[in-house]
């Protein structure tokens, strides 16, 4: 059986080869539980189209489950600097996908990240690193929200955090009341973006432009 690899790769993937070559085993107990699942919707596994299903599926699985193996300490690494900045740093519209934990469907949208620095400053493509670590994994948007916020305090210790993420559903979409225009807004404030109402609404304009 071949090693499933779920680490971080500088091309941010995690898992290692999402190709499906003829003949290859990825992990073969992962593979054999989507061939008895695709019985089990009255399909034959062994049709050209489906052979290698099972496969693809079980890479699929470990890229959008990576999360599980990451850190992050892992993703951050040494990208935290001292700077003497004070004033707000905002990443916008940084696109996440992530599984719903209730039916296993995907939900996706964008992310803004802001924070107020207290002599630290972020890589900013590690704040986009941030909600990855924990959007591939199985979720809901309102703990996804809480956690990245809650991540960004530890590693940055800033005055302040503010995470606000507005994402589709599939499982409102494709299925149950079928709203396909739908979508759900969260949000995570943290030190004084939670206690300064003036702090977020220069937030709020600024994401608005």
């Amino acid at each position: 059986m071949k090693k499933r690899n779920s680490t971080f790769s500088e091309g941010g993937h995690y898992a290692a080869d999402l190709d499906a070559a003829p003949g290859e085993r990825y992990d073969a107990e992962l593979e054999e539980l989507i061939r008895k699942l695709l019985l089990r919707l009255k399909e034959d596994p062994e049709r050209e189209g489906l052979r290698r299903t099972p496969l693809r599926v079980a890479k699929a699985l470990d890229f959008l489950t990576g999360g599980y193996g990451m850190t992050v300490q892992d993703v951050v690494r040494d990208a935290v600097f001292e700077e003497q900045c004070e004033e707000m740093v905002i990443v916008k519209d940084i696109e996440f996908y992530s599984l719903c934990e209730h039916h296993v469907l995907p939900f996706f949208g964008k992310a803004h990240v802001a924070y107020l620095p207290d002599r630290k400053v972020i890589g900013l493509s590690k704040v986009a690193r941030i909600i990855d670590v924990f959007a591939r994994r199985l979720q809901v948007q309102e703990r996804l929200t809480n956690q990245a916020a809650d991540a960004m305090m530890e590693i940055m210790q800033p005055h302040g955090v503010a995470v606000i993420m507005e994402a589709s559903h599939l499982c409102m979409m494709m299925r149950g009341v079928q709203k396909q225009n739908s979508s759900a807004i969260t949000s995570a404030m943290r030190g004084t973006f939670r206690e300064n109402a003036r702090t977020r609404s220069e937030l709020m304009d600024l994401i608005r432009r």
